[in-house]
């Protein structure tokens, strides 16, 4: 399975790639990290196009199966978060327009999940990632290590049915027998 972290912003929307294999035991490899760095001299709308086709780009070089998004922080600038939840919009449109389901997960949630630590602090938040991913070069903007934990901690989710918002309505399965067969990439098998 290939996974799409996002990390979104209107300065740097971080993006972390990972292709998870479900064998004997799981195993992580990064396809991908990168930052989108937008020009803060752009408008909004020239921002949000940039990340658009970035994404757009990344996805069809990729072809992941889902895409995972950091949920909004919220501080005390409404305007801030105004703007944020424009850059999520985005990242969750270009999904949809690519068929892919989208997982949202808090911040909290994904510290939890990679540091075991909910109010774990950015650089442990990197430390651990670089860890797990074994990376040799810790990536020059949390906003990448920050996507990469959001991928690695829907990599660990394996409750899709309260993180991933489907495309498709769940009544279309008549039982788990059907819904097995039309996502058989949802099985993991142990030997």
């Amino acid at each position: 399975m290939t996974i799409l972290g996002i990390d979104p912003g209107t300065r740097i929307t971080g993006v972390g790639i990972l292709d998870v294999t479900y064998s004997s035991k799981k195993e992580i490899r990064i396809l991908d990290a990168e930052a989108i760095l937008l020009n803060p001299n752009d408008t909004m709308p020239l921002r949000l196009k940039e990340i658009f086709e970035t994404l757009s780009s990344l996805i069809k070089k990729y072809k992941p199966n889902e895409v995972a998004i950091e949920t909004m922080f919220y501080g005390k600038n409404a305007q801030s978060a105004m703007k944020l939840g424009h850059a999520r919009g985005v990242a969750m449109l270009v999904a949809v327009l690519n068929d892919l389901p989208v997982a949202e997960y808090s911040p909290r949630e994904v510290k939890k999940a990679v540091v075991g630590y909910g109010n774990a602090s950015k650089e442990q938040v990197q430390a651990m990632v670089k860890r797990l991913l074994k990376l040799k070069a810790t990536p020059k903007h949390f906003d990448v290590t920050d996507a990469l934990a959001v991928a690695l901690c829907h990599s660990h989710s394996r409750n899709f049915s309260t993180n991933v918002l489907s495309l498709r309505s769940a009544s279309r399965f008549k039982n788990w027998k059907s819904f097995l067969e039309n996502n058989p990439q949802k099985i993991i098998r142990y030997s």
